[in-house]
């Protein structure tokens, strides 16, 4: 069947508007923000924080794991004003759940003790004189435990990192992370990548769902040699973890062997974690280095994944 073009129809139309120019893909919100530009937002955690350890000569860490609600000194002395009616600091009252005065003493010297040993840390890794910065004092970037974590290293001179998250309430970054080693992320996991592969020990202070969460993501990598590296895991407060877990319960019903119970040590004061820390880091890592000298390091230096 044949159809007739109308002389009409083949009447010229009025030319549209000039259009400006498209987007660059990766200067448009509206696809960055999108499920379909989540790939880009994934690898943006991972190839910008590659970037500024490298700037910042980053080339292993010591992660410090615990609660962000663990009140430093100054928060106490501030409850206990607005308790007695000495302050309207309103804002500062944001305690979900009060203490009382023995257990906010008890988490308050924990809070201490995380300060002195990243003081420690902090002040032996300096003390090595590599061109690189080892073994960084690095915490989830927040308050609490990161706080003073933070605060230690801060205090001892050195560089100490905050790997922060994005969350509706709850966290800010603390003013003691080193500016160019403040990060914040959107995915969970892309955090955790940081903090499994640059660490080469890990020390978890009294904590609650989250400090749960990250130990025992890197006791399941250590238990299972996926990370082609060593890494010393000590927690602290041995009182306090054993009320909260029951690792001989785990061993009786068969869900971990006995020799699980080896992938960490306990530690209760800042002077036996460190040199449980420092013990294992020269025995796992520095030895090994000296006996090839030449190995070529990268930096970060980021683990192997076992295949």
């Amino acid at each position: 069947m044949r159809f007739a073009i109308a002389k009409a129809d083949l009447m010229p139309l009025e030319p549209p508007e000039s259009l400006a120019s498209a987007p660059l893909a990766y200067e448009n919100p509206a696809f960055l923000n999108s499920p379909d530009g989540r790939i880009v937002r994934i690898l943006s955690e991972y190839s910008s924080p590659l970037a500024q350890f490298r700037r910042e000569r980053i080339q292993d860490t010591v992660v410090f794991f615990g609660s962000a609600r663990t009140p430093s000194p100054e928060d106490l002395q501030r409850e206990q004003e607005l308790a007695a009616g000495k302050s309207d600091d309103t804002a500062q009252s944001a305690r979900k759940v009060p203490l009382d005065g023995e257990t906010a003493q008890e988490m308050v010297q924990y809070y201490q003790d995380a300060r002195k040993l990243a003081h420690l840390l902090t002040d032996w890794s300096l003390s090595l004189k590599y061109p690189r910065h080892r073994f960084v004092v690095t915490s989830g970037g927040g308050p609490g435990i990161m706080e003073a974590a933070n605060r230690g290293a801060y205090e001892a001179g050195g560089k100490t990192i905050g790997l922060n998250i994005r969350l509706p309430f709850e966290q800010e970054p603390n003013r003691y992370i080193t500016p160019a080693l403040n990060f914040e992320f959107h995915y969970f996991f892309m955090r955790k990548y940081w903090f499994a592969y640059l660490a080469k020990a890990l020390v978890v202070f009294p904590g609650g769902f989250g400090t749960l969460d990250e130990m025992f993501e890197i006791l399941t990598l250590s238990q299972t040699n996926k990370l082609a590296k060593k890494i010393g895991i000590v927690v602290y407060g041995s009182s306090y973890w054993k009320q909260v877990i029951n690792l001989d319960a785990l061993v009786q019903k068969g869900a971990i062997s006995a020799a699980d119970r080896e992938l960490f040590q306990f530690a209760d004061t800042p002077e036996e974690a460190f040199a449980l820390l420092r013990d294992g880091l020269i025995h796992n890592h520095l030895e090994r280095e000296h006996l090839a000298p030449g190995a070529e390091i990268e930096v970060p230096e980021i683990a192997h994944t076992r295949r």
